[in-house]
């Protein structure tokens, strides 16, 4: 690596041996000073990491696996949960093991609402916290599976299966060792077949974030849902910050900037993807800050946020009006007065709520259906749909009236 990224390293106290010393070596691609690109490969340039992928698995294996041994180990606070769990959530999490909970680096609570009997996949599971909040959640007759490449986080939620399975009083779990960029290595996972798909602050540590969405839409069955927490950007993460080890296994360094992830999930099929909740991330790390500063990329931001992608080929790109609107019957469990499709859809019982064409579907197209009773049709087109927009979409960046993570206060909670 380059002198002023060991010294980063250094300063920030991390141990950085022999084998960790080149993890992230650029791949053999032109600088963006050095060459014009085109759109299409502007995408594929930002989607490629700029990493070599087999030392980014190696590197990011080895902190959760070793460098980490429990929550208070982080560096920074992106991977890390600072909102209170809703009550179904809290009274889930008191049932789950310690020795898992002290081994959990999620960003946020991304279990999503209606999923009684469901089958739930997690990437990036490690201990298990998710997937045993998941297990109670869809009950004996759902199913909860879990990927990761971490020998020693898998080792922890395998070793208290029997105990959840006591503590339940059904086991409706499984794990399995591997990469979610080649979830097709895994027989079990069949296309098609999985109703829901979470993932908790560990997409960002891929170096191949475009075959994770491929893969997931592959997996979902129609109308279903990827529904994730993770850490995005302001603006494309230099490459100065890309090749630290440290700040990638902090979930910082392969952040996406919005935008490019935007363009990608819409590439990987999921054509309207949702924003449900956001925060803004303070590296709270003086040395960290200090390297960053001194790099020359202190404006640079970051945003914890939760989205759902559906699974649906009727989408259309934008938010499209056809004069439909629906009206919610209040009968989701936990939220009987109201309930939130996403940051913008809040719908309360009995009122007639205008939407796009795109909400109607996700609504009518899904498991949700039952819950809702749909006005309109598709006759007649009148134009895009009013406040469908394409600027930054996080409510608590500072361009929308939030905080700038500069400041005070903020956190990794989704």
């Amino acid at each position: 690596m380059k002198a002023h990224l060991l010294s980063f390293l250094s300063a920030i106290a991390i141990a950085n041996n022999d084998r960790f010393a080149y993890a992230f070596t650029p791949s053999n691609i032109r600088s963006l000073r050095e060459t014009r690109l085109s759109p299409q490969t502007a995408l594929s340039v930002a989607q490629d990491m700029f990493v070599d992928k087999t030392a980014t698995h190696s590197s990011v294996t080895a902190y959760y696996g070793e460098t980490l041994q429990e929550s208070s180990d982080l560096k920074t606070n992106a991977c890390c949960t600072a909102a209170s769990p809703a009550p179904h959530i809290a009274k889930a999490i008191s049932n789950i093991h310690p020795d898992v909970i002290r081994k959990y680096y999620g960003c946020g609570f991304c279990v999503p609402d209606e999923v009684e009997g469901m089958t739930i996949l997690d990437l990036g599971c490690g201990a298990g916290r998710d997937v045993y909040i998941a297990s109670q959640l869809v009950g004996e007759k759902g199913r909860v599976i879990g990927v990761d490449m971490t020998e020693e986080q898998l080792k922890v939620a395998k070793g208290t299966q029997s105990y959840h399975a006591e503590k339940f009083g059904y086991d409706n779990v499984e794990f399995h060792l591997g990469l979610i960029e080649k979830l097709d290595d895994i027989p079990s996972l069949e296309d098609g077949s999985v109703d829901i798909i979470i993932s908790n602050c560990v997409i960002n540590l891929c170096p191949d974030k475009e075959a994770v969405l491929r893969s997931c839409h592959r997996l979902l069955k129609p109308g279903g849902e990827l529904y994730f927490s993770d850490v995005y950007a302001s603006r494309r993460v230099p490459q100065a910050l890309r090749d630290d080890e440290v700040l990638w296994g902090e979930c910082l360094s392969g952040a996406l900037y919005w935008n490019d992830f935007h363009n990608l999930a819409k590439k990987c099929g999921f054509k309207d993807p949702r924003l449900v909740e956001d925060a803004p991330i303070t590296v709270e790390n003086k040395a960290v800050q200090e390297k960053m500063d001194e790099m020359g990329h202190s404006n640079l931001e970051f945003y914890s946020a939760t989205y759902r992608l559906f699974q649906l080929d009727c989408l259309e790109p934008h938010c499209e009006d056809y004069g439909q609107a629906v009206v919610y019957k209040g009968t989701i469990p936990r939220f009987e007065s109201g309930w939130a499709l996403d940051d913008h859809h809040y719908m309360e019982k009995g009122k007639v709520f205008p939407v796009c064409g795109n909400t109607f579907n996700m609504l009518k197209e899904t498991r949700f259906e039952k819950h809702f009773d749909f006005i309109g049709d598709w006759s007649t087109h009148y134009g895009i749909f009013d406040g469908c927009g394409t600027s930054m979409p996080f409510k608590s960046s500072a361009s929308n009236g939030g905080v700038s993570t500069k400041g005070g206060g903020g956190g990794g909670c989704c």
